[in-house]
């Protein structure tokens, strides 16, 4: 019988139950995307992003591993993550017509490539992404908003795909301690504008914002290389 009082069970009850949020949301996301209402689609992407980058420190602070151990919010977790920031995703690049005709294969690519990442005991460390991210969804928001020629497209998924076997270190956000005073400084309020060109994606303004806020990407992938290379350093 556990030793947890009923409000603690409760609380770790609540913490998986926020996590699992994802699984509607992408109900929903699929639901808008073959009805043709791309604000919306972008916007669950966005929505399912904010939660998978809270639900972990929610989850620690209440302790769920200790007051729930016969559950696996890990797991959980993995399987939101993959609908929401891969299989969605790779969805929408033939939904939204963001790959040249005939070319739909290549939405294949980070259903497949992410399906190994996922499946790697070392995909996750305490402070690293190893392998490109399943950042799938912040790749299609970016292409769609900026209209991207669909041959780019294919090249970008195809790269992108291919790095998610290169075991490079990235930055884990909510974990990596090198520089992330930095990395939340230029984080927040890089996600409160991207939320704008979720809500309008097609506004006359929005390929303008979209390209000022590849400042957060480009830091991020500079960063990353430079926690890689602190990490083989032995620093």
């Amino acid at each position: 019988m556990s030793t947890y009082r009923l409000r603690h069970r409760a609380a770790a009850w609540g913490a998986h139950l926020y996590t699992a949020l994802g699984l509607p949301l992408a109900f929903v996301g699929v639901v808008a995307l073959y009805a043709g209402n791309a604000p919306l689609f972008l916007t669950i992407l966005w929505v399912a992003t904010f939660i998978d980058s809270t639900d972990g420190a929610l989850a620690r602070r209440v302790r769920v591993k200790e007051v729930l151990p016969q559950f696996d919010g890990r797991r959980l977790a993995d399987i939101v993550d993959y609908l929401n920031f891969v299989f969605l995703p790779a969805l929408a690049l033939p939904a939204l017509g963001l790959l040249p005709p005939g070319w739909e294969a290549v939405a294949l690519l980070p259903l497949l490539a992410s399906g190994y990442g996922f499946s790697q005991d070392n995909a996750k460390t305490e402070e690293s992404f190893v392998g490109f991210p399943s950042y799938w969804n912040i790749i299609v928001i970016y292409l769609f908003v900026m209209d991207a020629n669909p041959l780019v497209t294919t090249a970008v998924i195809t790269v992108l795909a291919v790095l998610v076997f290169v075991p490079i270190h990235y930055v884990y956000p909510n974990r990596t301690r090198f520089l992330r005073p930095v990395t939340f400084a230029i984080g927040i309020p890089w996600a409160a504008v991207f939320l704008s060109l979720c809500l309008m994606p097609e506004a006359p303004w929005a390929k303008q914002v979209a390209l000022v806020t590849l400042v957060f990407p480009v830091y991020y992938l500079v960063a990353s290389l430079l926690h890689h290379r602190r990490i083989h350093q032995g620093k």
